[in-house]
């Protein structure tokens, strides 16, 4: 998870940007947040795919065997 004062950097940065223009050092600094919120939302996306279980209309696991093997792999790390 990312904290609340990056995702306000990241905010004033991009407004920044498309106002007056990042200096060489903010550049950087932004894109350095950037790839940690997007890792960070990778994170939270692959763990959110793991709790999902798909159910038909007769109550039948029907789980994608990718997904499953997935959540089976992800068990064994731990």
């Amino acid at each position: 998870m990312i904290s609340q004062e990056k995702l306000a950097r990241i905010n004033h940065l991009s407004k920044k940007s498309k106002e007056v223009g990042l200096t060489g050092p903010e550049a950087e600094e932004q894109k350095k947040l950037r790839e940690e919120y997007i890792k960070a939302f990778r994170g939270q996306m692959v763990e959110h795919l793991h709790s999902i279980k798909v159910v038909d209309e007769k109550g039948n696991d029907v789980t994608p065997e990718k997904l499953r093997n997935s959540k089976e792999n992800r068990k064994n790390l731990h």
